[in-house]
């Protein structure tokens, strides 16, 4: 597929995300939520304000040898720190079913995550998820094909 093909078939994609949508952006069982403030469709860039990081972590019914394990979902608040411009090809939009169930645990944050400690703990969760994400996808942050010149 040739860069033209590319940049026509990502500019389709991107047109469907649209401002005050929540939109998800995954790696591994970490996941990204954010409602999307303006896409830059120029620079296929996506200005998102993060709500909420939920890490997915396996644990084991109690202390039995079983071979059950349940999945327990931790969530940082993130609605105090930073917008993110990432390219907008990482983000999906997010399903109904996965993120309201999430944001409506956000109002049971409220009181925990305006403590200093909380927020500096979900401040550096984000900036490792960045981090992450950056590792796990060079060729997307790359300039190498001109892409991120406007």
């Amino acid at each position: 597929m040739d860069l033209d093909s590319q940049h026509q078939e990502s500019k389709a994609w991107i047109v469907k995300l649209q401002p005050s949508q929540i939109v998800c952006l995954e790696l591994g069982a970490t996941c990204l939520y954010a409602e999307v403030i303006q896409i830059i469709e120029t620079r296929r860039l996506c200005w998102a304000r993060p709500l909420i990081l939920a890490v997915d972590s396996l644990g084991t019914e109690g202390f039995s040898q079983s071979s059950e394990h349940h999945f327990e979902r931790s969530c940082h608040d993130l609605r105090q720190g930073s917008d993110l411009l990432l390219p907008a090809i990482l983000f999906r939009q997010a399903l109904d079913v996965e993120a309201i169930p999430l944001l409506s645990s956000l109002y049971k944050l409220d009181t925990i995550a305006h403590s200093e400690p909380n927020a500096i703990v979900a401040r550096r969760q984000l900036n490792e998820f960045v981090r992450q994400i950056c590792q796990a996808h060079p060729d997307i942050f790359s300039d190498r094909d001109g892409l991120d010149r406007p």
